[in-house]
């Protein structure tokens, strides 16, 4: 028997992923430019020496340009990869975004194989996507449960990644699932 939380999870995972649907690219693009120099400006980012990136989907906001600038700036880069024997991800560090990025296990942008992988406690900062966010932290991912893995042992300051569409009322939580520190937006910053 399903859970109900699971239950409602897949339901709210349908419905955020057609709003995402309705935005076109060039509002897309937009409002990833917009959340790209929200980050920017916040003492999080500046602060930060240390950043795990995401490789965006066509779904998520593209922070990808600010990899670039966090290498350019002298800031420790990674990119999770993910590891299919033990299937959970590891932060690894990025040094050139021409010789260290491959496509990975999903089709997704990650580290190539020789890219050291990094203690998840060494991380100031940690970017994190999601389908959707509410305003206490909660998060709602694929359903895989590979990010909520990969939270459990950061120490750094998790922000999540979204459009304004993203944002919702709550998140049915389950044991598993790791709340953020705080959330992004091409308009706002969350705290909760």
């Amino acid at each position: 028997m399903t859970a109900p939380s699971s239950n409602a999870k897949a339901a709210l995972r349908e419905q955020i992923r057609a709003r995402l649907k309705a935005i076109s690219t060039a509002a897309r693009e937009a409002a990833s430019t917009k959340l790209c120099s929200h980050l920017q400006e916040n003492e999080a980012w500046s602060k930060a020496r240390s950043v795990l990136f995401f490789a965006s989907m066509a779904d998520e906001p593209d922070v990808w340009p600010l990899l670039a600038e966090a290498l350019q700036a002298g800031k420790l880069v990674a990119l999770p990869r993910f590891d299919p024997e033990k299937k959970n991800y590891a932060a690894c560090q990025i040094r050139s975004l021409a010789e260290d990025v491959v496509s990975g296990q999903f089709g997704i942008r990650e580290p190539h194989n020789s890219c050291p992988a990094l203690p998840l406690n060494r991380l100031d900062l940690i970017l994190v996507p999601g389908i959707a966010f509410d305003l206490h932290g909660r998060r709602l991912g694929r359903g895989k449960g590979f990010y909520d893995q990969l939270l459990a042992d950061v120490r750094g300051t998790t922000c999540g990644v979204a459009f304004d569409e993203q944002i919702v009322a709550a998140i049915p939580m389950e044991p598993h699932d790791i709340p953020l520190n705080c959330i992004l937006t091409p308009t706002r910053w969350i705290k909760p």
